[in-house]
């Protein structure tokens, strides 16, 4: 049996500052809290919801809330706090801790939550501070729900609701090779989240039998693809094969050869010919960068459905269906099968439609709740339960290596919007789907836009140095 997180539409909006009535801090509080010093920076301890008992379960949830990523953070907070209020644990206690957004707010959140009893940790968001309260959180045998999107710092005990880029890049390609895709391309900004998602995309394809056969790089942000894509798609050489078939088939055109005529018509409409070595095209990114690198692929005569253009969740913060390059498109995102009840409970309490990375934050504390209505013993083995649990964004479960398993569906831009294409399950299967393991590529794929000694030690290799944050 599923435990079930979501309440649904059974309580009353009532705004937030009169439902969590406690601010202070609890009966052991008399703990050592570290501070950062100086004026404005007193403290990293927030306010706890509810009224402390001895058997209370203390879960410790820590977010950016100020600094860089505080916008992400205080929506994390909006949402945590609403589930509090739908699912009225009164054994469940939240309490606040601001890492700031870097890891040595962290380090000092993590050292609070434990002097004051956490038994659980929700947050951080950034992989980096997940990495930097790891050592504290394991030493302690407290589980961590983080909201990271990279794969880099999980492991047993440290666990994410974010949405992994390996999870996304191997569901979309799975979708596509059903559809009978096997040779993909893969352009990425050159940073460590297109070497995540060069990682993810070779690992899916060798899990599918299928076949990365090209991996482009560009500079992030960019809009001119010009030269990059020139490469990727083997412009030159395609170039000059329509130029020898024009050639070919010119002079038995003007001898009256009907078919050859034909032929003519036709070439005289392109600008090259020739396979560009593959059928299906990831592209990681959204806005003008997404736009701007699908119509510079039809200017070297790169088109759908011949070649057909695929995508991560990110996809959902670009209007897709205005492009008529973009019809018929793929691209992953979290089923919304309960999230219309969270979508306008949120923005009628906070006047802002949320991100739908908030609506982690309430599946967090909705697992929290379950967690601790079935007493707080064997904490890692009720996370990891294998059926999984129910949220506002469908079925997820978590692995004993911290990875996670959304239910996610493929969506197909149309010209009225995007539309369902392939629901994500409702319930999960022993499948374990893609949790990690060594990257084994069929084939080595030709390199663009980076150094392909380098680029291949980063994608078959080396970890992960610096952050890799996704925009939901």
């Amino acid at each position: 049996m599923y435990d079930f997180l979501f309440w649904g539409k059974k309580q009353v909006l009532k705004k937030i500052s009169s439902v969590f009535i406690v601010l202070g801090l609890c009966a052991c509080a008399s703990r050592g809290i570290r501070t950062t010093g100086g004026q404005n920076e007193l403290y990293t301890e927030t306010n706890e919801i509810n009224v402390v008992r001895h058997d209370d379960f203390r879960v410790g949830v820590l977010l950016p809330l100020s600094g860089e990523f505080s916008k992400q953070g205080n929506g994390l907070k909006n949402a945590t706090m609403m589930a509090m209020d739908d699912i009225n644990d009164s054994g469940l206690v939240l309490q606040y801790y601001d890492t700031k957004g870097t890891p040595e707010g962290a380090s000092i959140a993590i050292e609070n939550a434990l002097n004051q009893g956490a038994q659980m940790i929700i947050g951080p968001m950034l992989s980096s501070s997940v990495q930097a309260i790891t050592p504290a959180a394991k030493s302690s045998g407290v589980p961590v729900i983080a909201f990271n999107s990279a794969s880099e710092v999980l492991q047993d005990g440290i666990y994410t609701m974010g949405l992994l880029l390996d999870e996304q890049v191997d569901r979309v390609m799975t979708y596509s090779v059903q559809q009978g895709r096997t040779r993909f391309g893969i352009l990425v900004p050159d940073n460590n989240t297109g070497i995540a998602v060069a990682r993810a995309a070779v690992k899916s394809a060798a899990k599918n039998g299928a076949a990365v056969t090209t991996i482009a790089f560009y500079k992030p942000g960019t809009t001119d693809f010009t030269d990059v894509l020139k490469s990727m798609t083997n412009y030159s050489s395609r170039s000059s094969r329509l130029n020898q078939m024009k050639a070919q088939y010119k002079s038995q055109a003007a001898a009256g050869n009907a078919e050859a005529t034909r032929m003519m018509n036709k070439l005289n409409k392109l600008d090259s010919y020739g396979d560009v070595g593959f059928d299906a095209v990831l592209i990681p990114d959204y806005g003008a960068t997404l736009k701007s690198a699908v119509a510079m692929f039809g200017y070297y005569d790169v088109f759908s459905p011949e070649i057909k253009f695929i995508g991560t969740s990110i996809w959902e913060n670009t209007s897709l269906n205005k492009e008529s390059t973009m019809r018929g498109s793929w691209y992953p995102s979290l089923s919304r099968q309960n999230n219309t009840y969270f979508i306008n409970k949120y923005t009628e309490l906070f006047g802002e439609r949320p991100s739908s990375l908030y609506s982690l934050g309430y599946d967090a504390v909705a697992l929290a709740s379950a967690i601790s209505r079935s007493g707080t013993d064997n904490l890692d083995y009720k996370i990891t339960n294998p059926e999984g649990y129910l949220g506002v964004n469908g079925v997820f479960r978590f692995f004993n290596n911290g990875y996670n398993q959304h239910s996610l569906d493929i969506r197909e831009v149309r010209d009225s919007g995007t539309y369902i294409v392939d629901a994500g399950p409702r319930k999960f299967t022993t499948d374990t789907g893609l949790v990690g393991g060594d990257i084994i590529p069929s084939q080595r794929p030709a390199i663009y836009g980076k150094n392909p000694a380098t680029a291949e030690a980063l994608i078959f290799g080396q970890p992960l140095s610096q952050e890799v944050v996704t925009v939901y």
